[in-house]
C-alpha cells in the first residue's frame, strides 16, 4: 500500500548521488591544509581578506554538516561541509574606543586603503605589520601605531578565532590548528584549547593545492530492509556499492577507503528499515 509506494520514493531519492551543494573553495583550502600540514585531524582556519572560515579536518577530511532536507515530507540529512564563518580578515577594519576588529573590511582594496599601503583605513594588517607579525607594505607607515593599540587588537584577533575555534570542537581535548588563507599572519599567539599552531610554508596556497589533489570519491545512500538480511550484510552491500562508484568515478581502486558510515533507523518504514549512508574516497587514477 502507502507505505510500499513511500518506501520505494525513498529509495528512489536516496540513489540519486546528491552533487555537493557547496564545493567551493572551503573544502578545498581544508584538504590542501591536510595535505601541507600532514595532519589527518585537525581545526583549519582559513583566513582570508574579509573572513575567515574555520572547519575541522577529521581523518584527513573535512568534517561534513548533517543538515536537514526535506524530501517529499521525509526528513534527510544531506551533507555540507562544516564550517562557521566569521568577520574577520587581512582587510578587516580596526576600530578603537571599543576595540573592534571587522566584520567591515576594506577587501580586495587592500593595497589601496590599508595605512601600510599608504591609505588611511587602520586594518588588521596594519597591526601585524605594526607588532612585527608581518612585512607587507612599508613598515614605516605603521611605526606611530602605538604598541598598547597593537596589543590589544591582537587580543581581539586570537579572542574571535579562540571561541569559533571553541564551537566547531567536538571535545575538550587539545587539537593542533593548521592556519592557512592570504590573512594567516594576523594568527600567531597561542589560541586556547589548542596544542599547537602550524602555519604549512605555502599557507597562502592552500586552495590551489587541495584543488590539486583532489580525491574522488563515491557514495550510497540507501534503504535497505534488516527483516531480510543482517545489519553486518546491509553495511558490507552498501561499502561495496560505494567503493565501486569511487572506482567508477576514477579513482584508484588500490587507494579507496571508507571514509564516513551513517545508519539511521526509520522507525516510520515497516520491516526494520534503516537508511544507511557511506562514503568511499580514493585518490584520482594516472595522477602520480
Amino acid at each position: 500500500g502507502l507505505m510500499q509506494v513511500m518506501a520505494q520514493e525513498l529509495e528512489n531519492t536516496s540513489n540519486i548521488r546528491v552533487n555537493c551543494i557547496n564545493p567551493g573553495g572551503t573544502r578545498t583550502s581544508m584538504r590542501g591544509a591536510a595535505f601541507l600540514s600532514n595532519l589527518k585531524d585537525a581545526i583549519v582556519v582559513d583566513v582570508g581578506g574579509t573572513t575567515t572560515d574555520v572547519g575541522v579536518l577529521q581523518g584527513g577530511f573535512p568534517r561534513a554538516a548533517a543538515t536537514a532536507v526535506t524530501i517529499g515530507g521525509v526528513r534527510t540529512n544531506f551533507r555540507m561541509p562544516d564550517t562557521l564563518s566569521i568577520g574577520l580578515g587581512g582587510g578587516s577594519i580596526v576600530k578603537e574606543n571599543p576595540i573592534k576588529v571587522g566584520p567591515q573590511s576594506v577587501g580586495f582594496e587592500l593595497t589601496q586603503k590599508a595605512k601600510v599601503f599608504g591609505g588611511n583605513v587602520l586594518t588588521a594588517t596594519d597591526i601585524a605589520v605594526a607588532g612585527g607579525q608581518a612585512s607587507v607594505g612599508d613598515q614605516g607607515l605603521v611605526s606611530s601605531i602605538d604598541s598598547i593599540l597593537v596589543e590589544h587588537v591582537n587580543g581581539k584577533i586570537q579572542e574571535m578565532v579562540s571561541v569559533a575555534i571553541d564551537r566547531m570542537k567536538t571535545s575538550a581535548s587539545l587539537v593542533p590548528a593548521v592556519i592557512v588563507g592570504g590573512g594567516s599572519i594576523l594568527i600567531n599567539d597561542e589560541i586556547e584549547g589548542i596544542s599547537e599552531i602550524v602555519k604549512p610554508n605555502h599557507f597562502s596556497v592552500a586552495n590551489a593545492i587541495g584543488a590539486a589533489i583532489a580525491q574522488v570519491g563515491g557514495e550510497t545512500d540507501r534503504v535497505f530492509s534488516l527483516a531480510e538480511m543482517s545489519r553486518d550484510e546491509a553495511l558490507s552491500e552498501a561499502k561495496t556499492e560505494a567503493t565501486d562508484r569511487a572506482v567508477s568515478a576514477g579513482a584508484r581502486a588500490d587507494t579507496v577507503e571508507i571514509v564516513d558510515v551513517e545508519e539511521v533507523p526509520l522507525a516510520y518504514l515497516p520491516g526494520n528499515a534503516t537508511r544507511i549512508m557511506v562514503k568511499a574516497v580514493g585518490d584520482l587514477a594516472g595522477d602520480q
